[in-house]
């Protein structure tokens, strides 16, 4: 087994953990399918998966990242950046609790970033004066 794929098991098995799944080759099997357009996986596919065997194709990836709620390439890659995306750097007058916060915020799915970003809105057009 190589790096590669022994890390995206560690990811995976960590993801289905932090979603409440068991992180069974049978009941990940069950889950996906049930999502998935293309041939049904065998319980032997998702176990390589689970075991740092193999890692699945991009289609496959996209409904499994879906199922634990990552973007797929935070699945694939974990917090490692792509080529060409830039780190963001927060200014030193930032304090490190909002650092910490941004940095989070930033690892959220799509549609958890989407949430934070109205309950903020909602709490500026409240006028809130917490600090």
């Amino acid at each position: 087994m190589d790096k590669e794929k022994a890390e995206f098991a560690a990811r995976l098995r960590a993801a289905l953990e932090a979603k409440g799944i068991e992180a069974s080759a049978a009941v990940v099997e069950k889950r996906f399918n049930s999502r998935y357009d293309g041939a049904a996986v065998t319980a032997q596919a998702v176990s390589g998966w689970l075991n740092g065997k193999s890692i699945p194709k991009q289609d496959k990836l996209r409904v499994l990242a879906a199922l634990v709620g990552l973007e797929p390439h935070e699945l694939q890659f974990g917090g490692k950046h792509r080529v060409g995306d830039a780190r963001a750097e927060w200014p030193a007058s930032l304090p490190a609790q909002d650092r910490v916060m941004m940095d989070a915020y930033l690892r959220l799915p799509v549609m958890q970033r989407k949430l934070v970003r109205e309950l903020v809105a909602v709490l500026a057009r409240a006028g809130g004066s917490g600090g």
